[in-house]
């Protein structure tokens, strides 16, 4: 039974000893890896790419040089603007179609002019959500994009696999 164990043993002993051995032959790789290292500076400002955008909705995609994305925030800006004026010009007609109805029928007026009227200003004011929603989404676009503009998507250089770096500063 003594000789079971004391074999046994051995056998652990001489297997295990592989598993915690080193391996040394990616540490030059890695050293000039870390003395490569310095200190991130971003390329772009994040706040500058808001501003940009603020005053010209699209202009912060372009200092983040996301040009294909200018069309796409004009084109639903100009959409939802266009209905908006769309449906404040047919809320304005129904409004002074309702009012000389009253006129007309004291008390009662019309209640289609009356449903209309209300019909096109709950799509004003909807359409009128969705433009400053637009607005808004842009400058938040604006504002990530320039914080993505230096993530490198590059392979690591040992593995040859790609490599996802975090970065999280407590100044």
């Amino acid at each position: 039974m003594k000789n079971i164990i004391k074999t046994t043993i051995l056998l652990l002993l001489l297997l295990t000893a592989t598993i915690f051995s080193q391996d040394t032959s990616g540490t030059d790789q890695l050293r000039a890896m870390s003395e490569e290292d310095s200190v991130f500076i971003m390329q772009k400002s994040p706040w500058g790419a808001v501003v940009r955008s603020v005053v010209i909705p699209g202009f912060g995609q372009l200092y983040n040089e996301s040009y294909w994305k200018i069309p796409v925030v004009w084109g639903f800006l100009y959409y939802f603007g266009s209905v908006w004026k769309n449906q404040n010009d047919y809320y304005i007609e129904y409004q002074k179609l309702y009012k000389s109805s009253l006129l007309e029928f004291p008390g009662v007026g019309i209640s289609e002019y009356q449903r209309l009227r209300n019909f096109y200003r709950n799509q004003r004011d909807e359409f009128a959500v969705y433009f400053f929603l637009t607005y808004f989404l842009q400058l938040v676009d604006a504002y990530v994009d320039s914080h993505l503009f230096d993530f490198d998507v590059t392979p690591n250089k040992i593995s040859n696999l790609p490599q996802l770096n975090l970065r999280i500063n407590l100044n």
